[in-house]
Protein backbone atom coordinates (compact mmCIF):
# COMPACT_ATOMS: atom_id res chain seq x y z
CA UNK A 1 0.00 0.00 0.00
CA UNK A 2 1.16 3.04 -0.77
CA UNK A 3 1.47 6.22 1.98
CA UNK A 4 1.30 10.24 0.52
CA UNK A 5 1.48 12.24 2.49
CA UNK A 6 -0.76 14.89 1.85
CA UNK A 7 -0.31 18.76 1.12
CA UNK A 8 -3.86 21.24 1.71
CA UNK A 9 -2.98 24.69 0.33
CA UNK A 10 -5.03 27.57 1.11
CA UNK A 11 -3.80 31.34 0.44
CA UNK A 12 -0.70 29.71 -0.65
CA UNK A 13 0.12 28.06 2.74
CA UNK A 14 0.24 24.27 4.01
CA UNK A 15 -3.25 24.23 5.95
CA UNK A 16 -5.56 21.44 7.13
CA UNK A 17 -9.22 21.87 7.46
CA UNK A 18 -11.93 19.83 10.13
CA UNK A 19 -14.16 17.69 7.57
CA UNK A 20 -13.81 20.32 4.88
CA UNK A 21 -15.17 23.59 7.32
CA UNK A 22 -12.97 26.85 5.75
CA UNK A 23 -13.73 28.32 9.40
CA UNK A 24 -11.66 25.34 10.56
CA UNK A 25 -8.31 26.15 9.50
CA UNK A 26 -4.88 25.32 10.73
CA UNK A 27 -1.62 27.28 9.09
CA UNK A 28 0.77 24.42 9.59
CA UNK A 29 3.81 25.55 7.07
CA UNK A 30 4.24 28.98 5.64
CA UNK A 31 5.76 27.47 2.28
CA UNK A 32 4.17 23.85 0.61
CA UNK A 33 7.51 23.70 -1.27
CA UNK A 34 9.05 23.58 1.84
CA UNK A 35 6.70 20.50 3.38
CA UNK A 36 6.97 18.92 -0.08
CA UNK A 37 11.01 18.84 0.48
CA UNK A 38 10.65 17.42 3.97
CA UNK A 39 7.88 14.33 3.29
CA UNK A 40 10.45 13.48 0.52
CA UNK A 41 13.72 13.51 3.05
CA UNK A 42 11.49 11.53 5.05
CA UNK A 43 10.98 8.72 2.59
CA UNK A 44 7.66 9.60 0.82
CA UNK A 45 7.67 8.21 -2.44
CA UNK A 46 4.46 10.15 -3.77
CA UNK A 47 2.69 13.45 -2.07
CA UNK A 48 -0.90 14.49 -2.19
CA UNK A 49 -1.25 17.76 -2.85
CA UNK A 50 -5.16 19.78 -2.63
CA UNK A 51 -5.77 23.04 -3.92
CA UNK A 52 -7.96 24.37 -1.45
CA UNK A 53 -9.02 27.47 -3.07
CA UNK A 54 -9.74 25.84 -6.27
CA UNK A 55 -11.59 23.29 -5.02
CA UNK A 56 -14.17 25.46 -3.58
CA UNK A 57 -14.10 28.15 -6.33
CA UNK A 58 -13.32 25.99 -9.32
CA UNK A 59 -10.51 28.51 -10.15
CA UNK A 60 -6.91 26.89 -9.62
CA UNK A 61 -5.74 29.98 -8.03
CA UNK A 62 -2.72 27.76 -6.23
CA UNK A 63 -1.26 26.76 -9.77
CA UNK A 64 1.98 28.38 -8.70
CA UNK A 65 2.52 26.90 -5.76
CA UNK A 66 1.60 23.24 -7.44
CA UNK A 67 4.08 24.11 -9.87
CA UNK A 68 7.33 24.87 -7.24
CA UNK A 69 6.10 21.64 -5.91
CA UNK A 70 6.38 19.12 -8.59
CA UNK A 71 9.92 20.99 -9.68
CA UNK A 72 11.27 20.89 -5.98
CA UNK A 73 10.86 17.10 -5.50
CA UNK A 74 11.82 14.09 -7.57
CA UNK A 75 9.31 11.99 -6.30
CA UNK A 76 5.71 12.42 -8.08
CA UNK A 77 3.01 14.72 -7.22
CA UNK A 78 -0.61 13.72 -7.61
CA UNK A 79 -3.17 17.34 -7.56
CA UNK A 80 -6.50 17.70 -6.80
CA UNK A 81 -8.89 20.70 -6.31
CA UNK A 82 -10.47 23.01 -9.05
CA UNK A 83 -9.97 20.69 -11.56
CA UNK A 84 -12.91 21.56 -14.06
CA UNK A 85 -11.34 22.52 -17.53
CA UNK A 86 -8.69 20.74 -19.79
CA UNK A 87 -6.99 24.24 -19.82
CA UNK A 88 -6.10 23.68 -16.01
CA UNK A 89 -5.59 19.66 -16.53
CA UNK A 90 -2.99 20.22 -19.37
CA UNK A 91 -1.21 22.68 -17.21
CA UNK A 92 -0.74 20.64 -14.44
CA UNK A 93 0.79 18.14 -16.66
CA UNK A 94 2.64 20.30 -18.25
CA UNK A 95 4.22 21.60 -15.35
CA UNK A 96 5.21 18.13 -13.99
CA UNK A 97 2.50 16.81 -11.86
CA UNK A 98 2.28 12.66 -11.99
CA UNK A 99 -1.71 12.34 -11.93
CA UNK A 100 -4.42 14.74 -11.64
CA UNK A 101 -7.49 14.17 -10.04
CA UNK A 102 -10.82 15.12 -10.68
CA UNK A 103 -13.74 16.05 -8.56
CA UNK A 104 -16.77 18.15 -8.94
CA UNK A 105 -16.37 17.83 -12.63
CA UNK A 106 -16.96 13.94 -12.76
CA UNK A 107 -20.38 14.54 -11.96
CA UNK A 108 -20.92 17.87 -13.16
CA UNK A 109 -19.69 17.35 -16.57
CA UNK A 110 -18.93 14.00 -17.23
CA UNK A 111 -17.82 14.59 -20.63
CA UNK A 112 -15.05 16.68 -19.27
CA UNK A 113 -13.86 13.82 -17.29
CA UNK A 114 -14.21 11.43 -20.74
CA UNK A 115 -12.11 13.64 -22.61
CA UNK A 116 -9.27 14.14 -19.99
CA UNK A 117 -9.36 9.78 -19.70
CA UNK A 118 -8.86 9.33 -23.43
CA UNK A 119 -5.77 12.26 -23.38
CA UNK A 120 -4.20 11.23 -20.28
CA UNK A 121 -5.37 7.28 -19.39
CA UNK A 122 -3.73 6.72 -15.86
CA UNK A 123 -2.86 10.08 -15.23
CA UNK A 124 -6.20 10.72 -14.42
CA UNK A 125 -7.49 9.80 -11.12
CA UNK A 126 -11.14 10.61 -9.56
CA UNK A 127 -12.10 12.35 -6.06
CA UNK A 128 -15.42 10.89 -4.57
CA UNK A 129 -15.83 12.72 -1.04
CA UNK A 130 -19.30 11.38 0.62
CA UNK A 131 -21.17 12.08 3.81
CA UNK A 132 -22.89 9.32 4.38
CA UNK A 133 -22.62 7.25 1.09
CA UNK A 134 -23.73 10.24 -0.72
CA UNK A 135 -21.36 12.35 -2.99
CA UNK A 136 -20.25 16.05 -1.78
CA UNK A 137 -19.14 18.12 -4.26
CA UNK A 138 -17.53 22.45 -4.78
CA UNK A 139 -15.17 21.70 -1.73
CA UNK A 140 -17.51 19.59 0.68
CA UNK A 141 -19.54 22.57 0.80
CA UNK A 142 -23.06 21.16 -1.58
CA UNK A 143 -24.43 17.77 -1.17
CA UNK A 144 -25.93 15.39 -4.11
CA UNK A 145 -28.22 13.06 -4.61
CA UNK A 146 -25.54 10.74 -5.86
CA UNK A 147 -24.71 7.64 -4.46
CA UNK A 148 -20.35 6.75 -4.45
CA UNK A 149 -21.07 3.35 -5.10
CA UNK A 150 -22.67 4.44 -7.85
CA UNK A 151 -20.45 6.65 -9.13
CA UNK A 152 -17.68 4.55 -8.93
CA UNK A 153 -19.11 2.12 -11.01
CA UNK A 154 -19.74 4.52 -13.77
CA UNK A 155 -16.25 5.84 -13.58
CA UNK A 156 -15.11 2.05 -13.95
CA UNK A 157 -17.22 2.31 -17.30
CA UNK A 158 -15.33 5.58 -18.03
CA UNK A 159 -11.66 4.11 -17.74
CA UNK A 160 -10.63 5.93 -14.71
CA UNK A 161 -8.04 3.34 -12.69
CA UNK A 162 -7.69 5.41 -9.51
CA UNK A 163 -10.01 6.62 -7.44
CA UNK A 164 -9.65 8.98 -3.91
CA UNK A 165 -12.09 8.01 -1.52
CA UNK A 166 -12.70 10.65 1.29
CA UNK A 167 -15.14 10.36 4.02
CA UNK A 168 -15.87 13.96 5.21
CA UNK A 169 -17.15 13.33 8.58
CA UNK A 170 -14.24 11.57 9.54
CA UNK A 171 -11.67 14.50 7.63
CA UNK A 172 -9.25 15.61 10.32
CA UNK A 173 -11.18 14.14 13.45
CA UNK A 174 -8.69 11.75 14.12
CA UNK A 175 -11.02 9.30 14.24
CA UNK A 176 -9.86 6.70 12.02
CA UNK A 177 -11.45 5.83 8.43
CA UNK A 178 -14.40 4.54 7.60
CA UNK A 179 -13.55 0.93 6.97
CA UNK A 180 -16.83 -0.48 6.12
CA UNK A 181 -17.26 2.21 2.88
CA UNK A 182 -14.19 2.04 1.93
CA UNK A 183 -14.49 -1.92 1.88
CA UNK A 184 -17.78 -1.76 -0.26
CA UNK A 185 -16.03 0.79 -2.48
CA UNK A 186 -13.05 -1.32 -2.88
CA UNK A 187 -15.34 -4.28 -3.75
CA UNK A 188 -17.17 -2.84 -6.16
CA UNK A 189 -14.79 -2.29 -9.45
CA UNK A 190 -11.30 -3.03 -10.39
CA UNK A 191 -10.53 0.66 -9.72
CA UNK A 192 -7.61 1.37 -7.89
CA UNK A 193 -8.83 2.93 -4.31
CA UNK A 194 -6.79 5.66 -2.20
CA UNK A 195 -8.34 5.94 1.35
CA UNK A 196 -8.78 9.83 2.48
CA UNK A 197 -9.69 10.96 5.96
CA UNK A 198 -9.14 9.65 9.47
CA UNK A 199 -6.19 7.96 9.02
CA UNK A 200 -4.17 8.73 12.70
CA UNK A 201 -2.96 5.36 13.75
CA UNK A 202 -0.39 2.62 12.48
CA UNK A 203 -3.50 -0.18 13.41
CA UNK A 204 -5.56 2.24 11.06
CA UNK A 205 -2.88 1.46 8.05
CA UNK A 206 -2.31 -1.97 9.12
CA UNK A 207 -6.47 -2.46 8.65
CA UNK A 208 -6.46 -0.70 5.20
CA UNK A 209 -3.69 -2.24 4.20
CA UNK A 210 -5.50 -6.05 5.25
CA UNK A 211 -8.47 -4.39 3.23
CA UNK A 212 -5.98 -4.86 -0.19
CA UNK A 213 -6.07 -0.46 -0.60
CA UNK A 214 -4.24 1.12 -3.04
CA UNK A 215 -2.87 3.71 -0.67
CA UNK A 216 -3.87 5.58 1.70
CA UNK A 217 -3.44 9.39 2.50
CA UNK A 218 -2.48 11.00 5.41
CA UNK A 219 -2.66 14.51 6.32
CA UNK A 220 -3.52 15.86 9.92
CA UNK A 221 -1.95 12.45 11.97
CA UNK A 222 1.49 13.36 10.18
CA UNK A 223 1.62 17.40 11.11
CA UNK A 224 0.68 17.13 14.13
CA UNK A 225 3.20 14.16 15.64
CA UNK A 226 0.69 11.50 16.03
CA UNK A 227 1.73 9.58 13.21
CA UNK A 228 5.88 9.24 11.87
CA UNK A 229 6.27 9.11 8.24
CA UNK A 230 10.11 7.94 8.50
CA UNK A 231 8.75 4.95 11.07
CA UNK A 232 6.06 3.85 8.89
CA UNK A 233 8.23 3.57 5.36
CA UNK A 234 10.40 1.59 7.97
CA UNK A 235 7.59 -1.20 8.15
CA UNK A 236 7.70 -2.78 5.31
CA UNK A 237 4.49 -5.28 6.35
CA UNK A 238 2.52 -2.65 5.27
CA UNK A 239 3.49 -0.14 3.24
CA UNK A 240 5.41 -0.60 0.09
CA UNK A 241 6.11 2.22 -2.49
Amino acid sequence: MILFPAIDIRGGKCVRLIQGDYDQEVIYNDSPTDMAQEWQRQGAEHIHVVDLDGAKTGDSLNRKAIEAIAKAVTIPVQVGGGIRTMDIVDSHIANGVARVIIGTAAIQDPEFLKQAVKKYDGKIAVSIDARNGLVATDGWTEMSDVKAVDLLQELDKIGVKTVVYTDIMKDGMLQGPNFEELQIMNEASSIDIIASGGVSTEEDINKLAAKDMYGAIIGKALYEGKLSLEKLLEDDSHVSN
